[in-house]
């Protein structure tokens, strides 16, 4: 692991790029170097066999150019008509068979060739002893048939071994070539399974270290804080993940500031609130009793103010314990089609109160999440939309499988969310145009905040987006993964 620590990106790259290259080099190689010695062998081979053809032709023109010589001094053996240079042209002949003969032995030929060629020349020898052996010069005896039968004989023996040790050559270098080429396949293979194997293993490092920090900065993205970030490979992504590691303990000590700071700010509500509440019940008593009207309406208007802070005080709490509750961390599979109708069930009464229609496209979507914030989602989307609806609106959901992901969307007939506002509607406290209007009563504007928190603790998405050509309104699409990491 220190080995790996050491080498850099770019090191590994550049090593990863060697490794590739160096087998392809040594088999380029390899493949050169065989083919020039198969060249050269067969370059010899091809010299060797065109001398050796060249010599065995000499030697059987020869050995037929001795049988005519033969035949003819013996048929000019009268001495009215024999020439003083036939024996001369004889002798010469027969030299020239023995100098073929001995050129031949000389090309280094295999020993049964060598056999064969002095079989030859002793049958010539006896062809010569025959003739010149006769005891009358002038009564010359021409040898039996059988010599030169067997002259001819000796020479196409040679012939024939001839042309088998041509084709036996040819077959060895042949096959030596074969074998050279299934060496060079031998090798090459084995060096790019070799090559595979190192480059396999870089891969693995790198890619178990990019896992490493995809599956950190999902983390770091879903507020995940408590696991710390460990990086292990190259020096370049070990950097990296301490630099991750610093900025969880950063966020940490941020999600920690915020959290009291929230949880601070409730609480400093909460107190005064209950003393202001207490008073406020003993002048509503007192105005009853004194029947002062002026003094009611002021109670009235306190108490109204009262709820409201109770409302942000309660939304406060809860916003800084959305990331602080063991319990809420838990995965289950939730069919969403069944949440969806339950808590569409728990909103009839509101939509009954306001005739609003419900007009839903849905269909089952298995989801790996928390259940409570699933229906948080659910329950702010719907709520805020019911908020923000018309008497005798109209409200259009979908829910939808696309193959990945989960798609939710809710779409009203509200006032709408323009563009410029669109960025910050998920901010804590943020109220737009349309919830400041006099028609829509106030919230603590904590609503779209929670769920975009929800949604981030499940690697998700929430977009405001535009309505349809036909429509107008607000219109909000979530997008959850189907197996995300909570």
């Amino acid at each position: 692991m220190k080995f790996k620590n050491l080498l850099s990106l770019k090191s590994l790259i550049v090593l990863g790029f060697v490794i590739a290259v160096i087998p392809l080099f040594l088999a380029v190689m390899y493949a050169a170097f065989g083919m020039r010695e198969t060249s050269a062998l067969g370059r010899t081979v091809n010299s060797q066999v065109f001398e050796q053809t060249k010599t065995i032709r000499l030697v059987l023109q020869k050995a037929a150019d001795i049988e005519r010589k033969a035949k003819l001094f013996v048929l000019l053996s009268d001495p009215t008509l024999r020439q003083p240079y036939e024996r001369q042209s004889y002798e010469a002949v027969r030299a020239s068979f023995k100098q073929a003969l001995s050129d031949l032995l000389k090309l280094q030929v295999d020993n049964k060739i060598a056999l064969l060629v002095n079989e030859l020349s002793e049958k010539e020898n006896l062809i010569y002893q025959q003739i010149i052996g006769s005891d009358d010069e002038n009564n010359l005896v021409l040898p039996i048939d059988e010599a030169f039968q067997g002259l001819r004989e000796s020479a196409a023996n040679l012939s024939r071994e001839f042309e088998n040790h041509v084709d036996h050559e040819f077959n060895e270098l042949h096959q030596l070539s074969e074998s050279l080429e299934h060496g060079l396949l031998i090798r090459g293979g084995v060096l790019l399974a070799i090559s595979f194997v190192v480059i396999a293993l870089l891969l693995i490092v790198l890619s178990r270290a990019m896992r490493q920090l995809d599956t950190s900065i999902r983390r770091l993205g879903a507020g995940d804080l408590t696991e710390a970030i460990v990086v292990e490979g190259p020096s370049d992504l070990v950097y990296l993940g301490n630099r991750l590691e610093w900025l969880r303990t950063h966020f940490m000590e941020l999600e920690a500031s915020k959290q009291q700071f929230i949880h601070n700010v409730a609480r400093e509500i909460e107190q005064p609130l209950e003393s202001i509440e207490k008073s406020a019940e003993q002048m509503a008593n007192e105005a009853e009793l004194d029947a002062n009207t002026r003094q009611q309406d002021i109670v009235r208007i306190l108490s109204v103010n009262i709820e409201k802070l109770k409302a942000v005080s309660e939304e406060l709490v809860r916003y800084s314990q959305i990331n602080a509750q063991p319990a809420m961390k838990r995965k289950q599979t939730v069919e969403m089609k069944e949440l969806l109708e339950a808590v569409i069930e728990e909103f009839q009464p509101l939509l009954h109160a306001k005739s609003i229609i419900l007009r839903m496209l849905v269909r089952p979507v298995e989801i790996s999440g928390v259940p409570e914030q699933l229906r948080g989602i659910v329950e702010q989307l719907l709520a805020n939309a019911v908020k923000y609806s018309p008497t005798e609106g109209e409200i259009r959901i979908m829910l939808r499988d696309l193959g990945s992901q989960m798609e939710l969307e809710v779409e009203d007939e509200g006032p709408g969310i323009p563009l410029d506002e669109r960025a910050h509607v998920f901010e804590p406290f943020y109220r737009g145009t349309a919830a400041q209007s006099d028609e829509t009563p106030a919230g603590p504007g904590m609503g779209l905040a929670i769920v975009k928190e929800f949604v981030a603790n499940h690697q998700g998405n929430v977009d405001i987006i535009d309505s349809r050509q036909d429509q107008h309104g607000a219109r909000i699409r979530v997008q959850l993964p189907l197996n995300g990491e909570i």
